[in-house]
């Protein structure tokens, strides 16, 4: 298995199934939702049921690449980037994108990262909307960048991208 593995998809597209189905045993669930509502909430807890008892989750909605670092001798999946990142955004600062990738170039054991692929729609109509887009975009680039793998999920069916 690789080192690092970007897994990228749309909404619903299958992609946390997929990228906690690359992992053989115990492993850090490194969570980023929050639960705003009763529907987050309900979901969260429909994706803690679906993985069961070998994974340690810590919720880390704002301190990824300090939970990154914490959990440096186990494997890791960080569900998700996207979610990170709104997080940061509304409440109005700059996610940690160096500190994020210099954690994962500390990291040696596997890592798989979830995030969003937000290009492929409309223009958001707010200027936050389309801030939140860019910065998305810019943040896949640079994680696809230093990944070993990057995976594109749709309708549940993996589409390798690198190598």
């Amino acid at each position: 298995m690789t080192a690092t593995t970007l897994v990228l998809g749309g909404a619903a597209s299958g992609k946390s199934r997929y990228a906690e189905s690359l992992f053989d045993g115990p492993a850090v669930y490194i969570a980023t939702a929050e639960a705003g509502d009763a529907e987050m909430a309900e979901r969260i807890a429909r994706h803690r049921a679906r993985r069961g008892p070998c994974w340690t989750t810590v919720e880390a909605p704002r301190r990824l690449p300090e939970a990154l670092a914490e959990a440096c001798e186990s494997p890791a999946l960080v569900d998700c980037l996207t979610l990170w990142l709104s997080n940061a955004l509304a409440a109005d600062r700059e996610p940690e994108t160096s500190a994020l990738l210099e954690a994962l170039a500390a990291r040696s054991r596997q890592t798989v990262l979830v995030s969003n692929e937000t290009g492929m729609g409309l223009v958001p109509p707010t200027p936050l909307g389309r801030r939140f887009r860019e910065a998305q975009g810019r943040l896949n680039e640079q994680v696809a960048h230093i990944a070993d793998r990057v995976v594109f999920v749709t309708a549940g069916l993996p589409l390798v991208l690198k190598p």
